[in-house]
């Protein structure tokens, strides 16, 4: 198979990793929190032989996430949170400490705030927050800090406080799911924002600029297929003309 064919494998798989990505964002456009992703590649060489020059190849090295906020949509809801400014929720899912910027919570059948996956939702100490059972009404603070009421007369009891953290610009970040980031390089206490209760964070994704980067890419992809076919039957002219000869 000649260099050139090699070459166009890789630029056609690369395309086709970078396809599978603007399709994930386009399914993920009304996901809560949810942040747009971009591929990343890398270029390598490869060693063709002793007696010829390395053949430059590519493949994906990474991703990079847009973490720009999205729009604020006010649900209402009492346990819909949303964060201005920069920052993740903390949560201990089962296969330990998450970051999101998805805030749909929820209280589970022992009384601890957990998001739509279970997850409790935690402290930045990194402990769970336990609503009292007779609650009636739950209030959240700008600074996350948890109240309750009980509806009893006695004065609204603090329970715990949100956590919201951050993680350092030269620290990577991994896309766990659509909603989870893990943070191999650890994290820390977030400034400069606030928590908004009754609000939830809007996916960051811009349809109309992911359509037009899948159109982008697939007209990539069928100019390198074009290119491919001509380079096999080059080599198939080639050979032809070998045996013929």
């Amino acid at each position: 198979m000649s260099n050139a064919i090699y070459a166009m494998l890789g630029r056609q798989q690369g395309l086709m990793q970078e396809m599978q990505v603007v399709a994930n964002n386009l399914a993920n456009s009304s996901t809560t929190g949810y942040k747009s992703d971009r591929a990343l590649f890398g270029e390598f060489l490869v060693a063709t032989g002793s007696q010829s020059s390395s053949l430059s190849m590519g493949g994906l090295a990474g991703h990079s996430f847009a973490m720009s906020q999205g729009a604020l949509k006010v649900t209402g809801g009492e346990m819909d949170f949303a964060i201005q400014g920069d920052g993740f929720f903390l949560v201990n899912s089962e296969q330990g400490q998450r970051l999101t910027r998805a805030g749909h919570f929820q209280l589970s059948t022992d009384g601890q705030l957990v998001d739509m996956n279970g997850s409790a939702v935690l402290s930045a100490a990194g402990a769970p927050i336990n609503i009292p059972q007779n609650a009636s009404e739950i209030r959240v603070a700008a600074d996350g800090t948890v109240t309750v009421s009980s509806g009893d007369g006695l004065p609204p009891q603090e329970v715990g406080q949100i956590g919201v953290v951050t993680v350092d610009e030269e620290a990577t970040l991994v896309r766990d799911s659509n909603s989870y980031f893990s943070a191999p390089d650890g994290h820390r206490p977030a400034e400069n924002n606030e928590i908004v209760q009754g609000a939830l964070e809007q996916s960051n994704v811009s349809p109309v600029l992911e359509v037009a980067r899948m159109i982008e890419v697939q007209r990539a992809y069928e100019a390198g297929q074009a290119l491919f076919e001509r380079e096999d039957q080059r080599v198939s002219q080639i050979i032809s003309a070998i045996r013929n000869g």
